[in-house]
């Protein structure tokens, strides 16, 4: 009975963490990167601004901190034409389907003491995520054919 009761908690308690592929995608994300590019899936002028904050251009150079023990990170806009500065954020990473590899990213703004102000966030694709890089994607509608914002991140 004693090893019946050991198993049953060891169980539990392995099963109430991420699973192995999130763990390491924790690991992977971890430090700095670099936002190089951000593209979109149609050619054309598009006035999109990201993460409710600024514009493409603004974001193009931002550098990005991940702490994933507590799942809080922070990003710089560094464009001097732009509204430079840090903001704060939390994440999370959930696994949609183990067999593509594809993640669910969900991006939460936040003030200096990680609590958001508004309970806003922007959940997004974890399309890529290797060593040295990292792509997201948000797909949108626009003028109701499908639209996808892509971030392309190098870590540094």
């Amino acid at each position: 009975m004693k090893h019946l009761l050991v198993l049953l908690f060891s169980v539990s308690l392995f099963s109430c963490g991420g699973s192995k592929t999130v763990r390491v995608s924790k690991k992977v994300i971890k430090g700095n990167w670099m936002l190089n590019h951000v593209n979109y899936s149609e050619s054309g002028t598009y006035n999109v601004t990201l993460l409710n904050d600024v514009e493409k251009v603004c974001f193009e150079g931002s550098t990005w901190q991940f702490i994933p023990n507590n799942n809080t990170g922070m990003y710089a806009i560094n464009n001097v034409s732009c509204a430079v500065g840090n903001r704060n954020f939390i994440f999370t990473i959930k696994e949609i389907n183990q067999a593509t590899g594809l993640y669910n990213f969900l991006l939460k703004p936040t003030d200096e003491k990680n609590k958001s102000q508004n309970n806003v966030g922007f959940r997004l694709n974890l399309t890529q995520l290797t060593e040295t890089s990292m792509i997201w994607e948000q797909t949108l509608t626009v003028d109701e054919k499908p639209f996808t914002i892509s971030m392309v991140f190098a870590k540094q």
